[in-house]
């Protein structure tokens, strides 16, 4: 393969006509510059360049050497500056995920952020679960990730995952506003024993912590109906069918018809992180973009919504 430092130098001799006036240009010594060019003319195994008695003239196979230089140094610049622009925040592209209630709360406000400090970068997002955002993003599909885990169980994003933790999303209990444990403003899990649950998909990552809070509670809950979109779970509570679980992040928009009421002595907590692949260099959008969830991450910190 061609050095690509003899190339620009053939070109700096090529266009200022003599081994002296490039050696100048280049801050080189012209003994320098010539040594390079007649490595040049050994790797291609042809002559490029007459020498005259004032200065040098291409040979046709220098001028052809020559045409694919300038177009190859010209790429290389640009692959140069748009780095630089990368680097700079001045361009490229942040490739986002999302888990659904984070998707529709947190990361708005942090896009809005972002895309007023930083508006020539190219945002995208994608929205899922975390056991299905997490391969994907360790896979290198994506840049950075908000995802959620639940403490003290086995499951987990995978040991190939940098984690930032923002904040603990806990989970309340919603039950229709007539219902008569909605006097008490606290309730345990043991007095839902006998109660209908609504709760999202049986294979979700929070219905199976649900299922496993209620068996350390002594019972098999009575799951009659499922749905992943929270505001049709809040639209069945409401309706008297059944009692859920909900975290924090879906009621901010809790209907006026159901109550809320967090769980003695503990509601079940699922902490929510900013993951980027582990083993790489985090690009400067990533790391723009962690820290501006972490600052964004504050306002869903506070006292309790009951």
């Amino acid at each position: 393969m061609l050095n690509v430092n003899r190339l620009r130098i053939l070109i700096e001799v090529a266009n200022r006509g003599s081994f002296s006036a490039a050696a100048d240009a280049l801050s080189y010594t012209q003994s320098a510059v010539s040594q390079q060019v007649a490595a040049l003319e050994a790797e291609t195994g042809v002559t490029l360049l007459e020498r005259l008695p004032r200065g040098v003239r291409l040979t046709p196979a220098g001028q052809v050497l020559l045409s694919y230089a300038e177009g190859i140094v010209a790429r290389l610049h640009a692959a140069e500056a748009e780095m630089a622009a990368i680097a700079g925040l001045r361009g490229g592209q942040l490739r986002m995920a999302s888990f659904p209630t984070a998707g529709a709360t947190l990361m708005p406000l942090a896009i809005a952020i972002f895309r007023a400090q930083h508006p020539e970068v190219e945002l995208t997002l994608a929205e899922g679960e975390p056991e299905e955002m997490a391969p994907r993003l360790s896979a290198g599909e994506f840049d950075i990730a908000l995802l959620f885990e639940f403490e003290g169980t086995s499951q987990s994003l995978g040991p190939d995952l940098s984690r930032l933790e923002l904040f603990e999303d806990p989970m309340f209990l919603a039950l229709p506003a007539d219902h008569p444990l909605a006097r008490r403003r606290t309730l345990r899990l043991e007095n839902l024993r006998a109660e209908a649950w609504i709760q999202t998909s049986a294979s979700s990552p929070c219905a199976r912590h649900v299922v496993r809070s209620c068996h350390a509670a002594g019972f098999e809950p009575i799951v009659s109906f499922e749905s992943d979109d929270y505001q049709t779970v809040q639209g069945l509570v409401a309706a008297g069918v059944g009692v859920a679980l909900i975290p924090k992040l879906a009621l901010s928009g809790a209907r006026e018809d159901i109550a809320i009421r967090a769980l003695s002595p503990a509601s079940p907590v699922r902490e929510v992180v900013a993951a980027t692949p582990d083993g790489t260099r985090l690009t400067a959008a990533a790391a723009a973009m962690r820290q501006i969830l972490t600052d964004v991450a504050t306002r869903f910190v506070g006292p309790d919504i009951v």
